[in-house]
């Protein structure tokens, strides 16, 4: 039957948590669909997951930026292509079954970027043969009411507190 995993909290490891059961689902010899919301695309785990034949990665072609620096004028173009993967990575899951990775897409639909509505409405309908992931930090409460398994990253040190930024390989 299939299930949603969501990996919400503050802490570092959802997106990293994703990419291992991504892994290990392919290593299973199961498909994988994996789309990224609100990240420019080039993160380091993207070049490993497109180097496996059963994962399909899927981002958004254009860098809008972080939410709060967008212009409206952006932020309605980022709505348009964030949707629209939305909708690919959906359809090439459901067309397949198997594991869709649905990373940061709390924020994405807290922003309003993805309908929350098309995201509830596929996990309401969810195939047997389709688990999905969902990373990020806020998670709408009918994201946790559906959800079968719930994991929360709590961050109680990170190096980002003392002024060091995100580094290549490690955060991303």
């Amino acid at each position: 039957m299939g299930m949603v995993h969501l990996y919400c909290g503050d802490g570092k490891g959802k997106t990293t948590a994703a990419v291992g059961l991504a892994v290990r689902f392919a290593g299973n010899g199961g498909p994988v669909v994996f789309s990224q919301y609100l990240k420019p695309g080039n993160s380091s785990e993207l070049a490993v997951l497109r180097g496996l034949e059963q994962v399909s990665v899927l981002v958004c072609d254009e860098p809008f930026g972080f939410y709060k620096n967008m212009t409206d004028e952006v932020r309605e173009k980022a709505r348009a292509s964030y949707s629209a993967l939305f909708r690919r990575a959906r359809d090439l899951a459901l067309a397949q079954g198997g594991l869709l990775v649905l990373d940061e897409l709390c924020a994405a639909c807290r922003y309003g970027l993805v309908p929350k509505e098309e995201v509830l409405a596929l996990l309401r309908q969810l195939p047997e043969d389709l688990e999905v992931v969902i990373t990020g930090r806020d998670p709408d409460e009918a994201l946790l009411q559906r959800a079968d398994y719930i994991t929360e990253m709590k961050k109680l040190r990170h190096p980002f507190d003392q002024g060091i930024y995100a580094r290549k390989g490690v955060e991303y």
